[in-house]
């Protein structure tokens, strides 16, 4: 459920979003935002008490319940709602207009919804930079300039006089802004640029050629790609990247996706004549990562199954015609991510015998095991990545789930820590092992993500692009506080907020969060999140089990059987937010998505009392069929499956959809989720809101929460959506808060 690596610059929330391996599932909401402004409401009553509004039972669209059941283990489970599985049946089109239908008119009813909207707008509307990249004489950034529905390639010759020029504006594809760029790759020889394209949220991409000195495309198109980059040979003759086969047609957004296989595409040349460099008929679930390494000798193939962090990896000499795919690392013991090489040493940040990660280096001509050299060790902090650079190696490491970098020689030899703006987040530091120069991104909750430029020869550093937003950041505070789980774990968590918020119990309180597939929340600037916090809201992200903020362990504790550790993580947190009187309750909401759509709905089922307001977005709800669908079965490593019956029950006790009981009195509930979305496939969120109508309308008395659905057309998993969309999302779910939290 993932982002792909962020441009921090694309038509999203301006945050860093957390990243996972082979871009498969992860996927950070940082968000929300509402408005304390009156408002009636006449179409939808509602009655006022102290602590929380109560409305009248809606009248919510008609969905049939189905006798459909699985056995799993001798346990039979029901799946009344099935049916939804198929987004473009007949009746499943007639229930998604009427939830639509349903959803606007209680969304229109609220008067603040337009300011909200215009205050996200006005925010919203600032230039924001990706991390720039030098290649082939040329240096090439994402820019956005505030509104924008997608962000804008740019160019810039190497030379005194060369002015920056627009190199590919993915704006003028599409009326609606929902072509986005989804990958890019500007060739070594600095010829050409490939790029891939994603039409309305889909994980499938295209890829083209584009000429940079005339701004002409070449014929080339490359398609049936998820998952998978472009890495060019040095003369621009062709690049290698991964494809899966042409699905049938009809299936092409939840057919399940096996047996990736690696490609060169030549240059100048039809798709139909690529040739095949690597397949494993033996192996469905693998899938094939390429680089080529900076001085064009070898090909590396990155190895990776589904979500685990664990891997192999691959190599070919290209100086050899006709040489051998050789299994360098086969054994599947840790991850092993390559970093770069010099002459035969290959460098690797691997987890192998440290759990937060060191530094091997293996020189492919001796590469047994008792030759391997530890270069940086490990140490207290977590090594989240680590890059080659001008003869260095810069480690990127999160200390207390905040970023910090040093800068080591080629033999581990600490030369320098990166002085930073301050606590956040830090990502970048690419570039290759001959150039000292380098740039990398820095960005905290109330820090617009700003662009450095980093020589790591000499540790001089300055501003590349540091965007300028209408807020003071000196009115805000952040700490960070630590909370104990229900078996005694520490769990840090963030705190933001506006000076001069009381501490009393009264006011908002937006707890996110996301604990799994080893993607690590770390501190992000994000523009809804400043809204809620000007608005008097206190803005919560914890750090669970089941993320990279603490290593392999910390990950590990929060998979398979261990997942319900999870959810008491959140859980304790925001026991912790109301005991601690940041908040009540009845004021406090609870937003994730992806995996944390997943949490936030595991937590509402166990623990519906604790909270006033739940957003899950783009979920995954149905813990026993997640693996049946796209790319689903990768996330396996993690959930374990319904195959296994231990798993099984494991799963049947937490799972969102299966554990909603009438009469439960849940909190308000507003479900989001895209119709394009091929990661996680919306009949999640479809059959999780008509389940949850169904127990609210049949309890007694009924329930008088209101359990909607937003279901956005021509959008996916959130990668690449329009400025235009996410503001109106945002401005929905903020409206949503306001109304149902009480604070008109």
């Amino acid at each position: 459920m993932s982002d792909p690596p962020p441009t921090l610059c694309d038509a999203r929330e301006p945050s860093i979003v957390g990243r996972q391996r082979a871009s498969i599932l992860a996927w950070s909401w940082l968000a929300l935002a509402t408005c304390l402004l009156p408002a009636t409401c006449a179409e939808y009553p509602v009655t006022r008490t102290p602590d929380r509004p109560t409305f009248a039972p809606l009248a919510y669209p008609q969905a049939p319940r189905g006798d459909v059941a699985d056995v799993h283990h001798g346990v039979s489970v029901p799946d009344p709602y099935r049916w939804l599985e198929d987004p473009d049946a007949p009746a499943s089109r007639a229930w998604i207009e009427a939830e639509n239908a349903l959803t606007d008119g209680f969304l229109a009813s609220i008067p603040a919804r337009a300011r909200i909207r215009d205050r996200l707008r006005s925010l919203w509307n600032f230039e924001r930079f990706g991390i720039p990249e030098d290649e082939g004489g040329r240096t090439y950034w994402a820019r956005n300039d505030g509104l924008q529905q997608q962000a804008v390639m740019w160019v810039q010759d190497a030379g005194a006089g060369a002015e920056p020029r627009v190199l590919l504006d993915p704006n003028t594809l599409a009326n609606d802004g929902t072509v986005a760029l989804a990958g890019t790759a500007p060739s070594p020889d600095g010829r050409f640029y490939a790029y891939a394209l994603a039409e309305a949220g889909s994980d499938w991409n295209v890829w083209r050629i584009r000429d940079v000195a005339t701004g002409r495309d070449l014929p080339d198109e490359v398609r049936w790609v998820k998952f998978s980059g472009a890495a060019w040979l040095p003369d621009g003759s062709g690049f290698y990247y991964s494809r899966y086969a042409e699905p049938v047609k009809g299936a092409e957004l939840q057919g399940e996706l096996k047996f990736q296989k690696l490609y060169f595409h030549r240059t100048g040349t039809a798709q139909a004549d690529d040739t095949l460099v690597y397949e494993r008929g033996d192996q469905k679930e693998w899938g094939f990562g390429a680089t080529v390494t900076d001085d064009g000798r070898y090909l590396g193939i990155q190895v990776w199954r589904g979500t685990e962090q664990r891997n192999a990896f691959f190599y070919r000499d290209l100086a050899a015609p006709g040489a051998p795919v050789v299994e360098l690392l086969s054994t599947w013991d840790a991850a092993y991510d390559f970093i770069g090489n010099l002459g035969t040493t290959f460098f690797f940040r691997s987890d192998l015998a440290a759990a937060r990660g060191r530094v091997l280096a293996i020189d492919v001509s001796h590469p047994s095991p008792d030759a391997w050299r530890t270069v940086v060790p490990e140490s207290e902090d977590t090594l989240e990545g680590v890059s080659l650079v001008g003869g260095r190696i810069v480690c990127r490491y999160l200390h207390d789930a905040h970023g910090r970098v040093r800068v080591f020689s080629p033999t581990g030899a600490l030369e320098r820590d990166v002085a930073l703006p301050g606590v956040g987040t830090v990502v970048g530091f690419g570039g290759h092992v001959d150039r000292a120069s380098t740039y990398f991104a820095f960005t905290g909750f109330t820090t617009p993500t700003e662009i450095w430029k980093y020589d790591v020869v000499t540790g001089a550093s300055s501003v590349f692009r540091r965007p300028t937003v209408d807020f003071r950041p000196e009115d805000y505070e952040t700490a960070q506080v630590f909370c104990a789980s229900k078996d005694g774990t520490r769990v840090p968590m963030f705190l933001t907020w506006k000076k001069g918020t009381p501490k009393d119990g009264t006011a908002p309180c937006l707890l996110t969060g996301y604990g799994g597939f080893n993607v690590s929340t770390t501190p992000g600037f994000s523009v809804s999140a400043l809204v809620w916090m000007e608005m008097g809201g206190v803005f919560a992200s914890a750090n669970l089990r089941g993320g990279g903020e603490y290593g392999r362990e910390w990950h590990l504790a929060g998979t398979k059987l261990r997942k319900q550790n999870v959810f008491d993580d959140f859980i304790a947190c925001a026991e912790w937010l109301v005991r601690e009187r940041w908040t009540s309750s009845p004021r406090l909401a609870i937003s994730g998505g992806s995996n944390g759509g997943l949490l936030v709905g595991a937590c509402m089922v166990q623990r519906p009392d604790l909270f006033g307001a739940v957003l899950p977005a783009v979920g995954v709800l149905d813990m026993l069929r997640y693996h049946k669908f796209t790319i689903g079965w990768a996330w396996a490593s993690d959930y374990g499956t319904v195959d296994d019956a231990a798993e099984f029950k494991t799963l049947l006790a937490y799972s969102p959809l299966q554990n909603l009981r009438s009469g439960a009195n849940y909190p308000a509930v507003l479900v989001t989720t895209g119709d394009h979305d091929d990661r996680v496939v919306p009949a999640h969120s479809f059959k999780f809101a008509a389940a949850l109508q169904h127990a609210e309308a049949t309890s007694v008395p009924p329930g008088r929460n209101p359990c909607l659905i937003r279901i956005e057309t021509r959008a996916g998993h959130g990668a690449g959506k329009p400025t235009s969309k996410v503001i109106d999302e945002a401005a929905d779910r903020w409206a949503f808060l306001v109304r149902v939290l009480g604070m008109e």
